[in-house]
C-alpha cells in the first residue's frame, strides 16, 4: 500500500577525513535509484529541526571518534530533541559507522540517545572497519536502496 504523505530519505553525516563523507554518498547513490523518493544528504551541523521533522526515513552516518559519535552529531541531537522528539516518534532510521576500532561505542551512543526519539530502526547498522573496500561501499549503496525502496513501498 503507498502512502501520499512526503518520501524524504534524509542522510545525516559528519566527515573530516572524508572517508564518511564517501559512505554518505554511497548510501544517496543507492537511495537515488529508486524513482519519487526524495534524497537529501546534509553534514550534521546544518541539519535544522525542520530538516529532522519533515524525513520520513533517517540515516546517521558518523565516524567513530575515540570510541563515540561525531560531536556534530551529538551536537544534532542536542539542539533538536526536545522540539521534535514528539514529531518523529516511530520514524525509520538506519546507521553507518565508519570505524578506526570496532564502531561499537560509535553506535552504541547513537542508539542510546535515538531512544528518546522513539526512532524505529529498520536495518542492520553498516559498520565499516579500517580502509574504504568497495564492498563496503556498495553495502551503504545496498542500504539508500533497501530504504527507499521500503519507503516506495509504503513499509516506512
Amino acid at each position: 500500500m503507498k502512502t501520499e504523505e512526503p518520501k524524504e530519505l534524509l542522510i545525516i553525516y559528519h566527515s573530516q577525513s572524508g572517508n564518511t563523507e564517501r559512505l554518505a554518498e554511497a548510501v544517496e547513490r543507492g537511495a537515488r535509484r529508486v524513482r519519487g523518493i526524495e534524497v537529501r544528504r546534509l553534514r550534521a551541523a546544518k541539519v535544522t529541526a525542520h530538516d529532522f521533522r519533515t524525513a520520513r526515513c533517517l540515516v546517521m552516518c558518523s565516524p567513530e571518534y575515540f570510541g563515540y559519535m561525531a560531536g556534530a552529531l551529538k551536537d544534532l541531537f542536542d539542539r533538536t530533541y526536545e522540539e521534535v522528539r514528539e514529531d518523529v516518534s516511530g520514524r525509520a532510521y538506519a546507521v553507518v559507522i565508519c570505524a578506526g576500532n570496532d564502531g561499537a561505542g560509535a553506535l552504541s551512543s547513537i542508539e542510546r540517545i535515538i531512544l528518546g526519539y522513539k526512532l524505529r530502526r529498520v536495518q542492520e547498522p553498516v559498520i565499516v572497519r579500517g580502509e574504504l573496500s568497495a564492498a563496503a561501499l556498495e553495502q551503504c549503496v545496498n542500504l539508500g536502496h533497501t530504504l527507499a525502496e521500503g519507503m516506495d513501498l509504503g513499509i516506512y
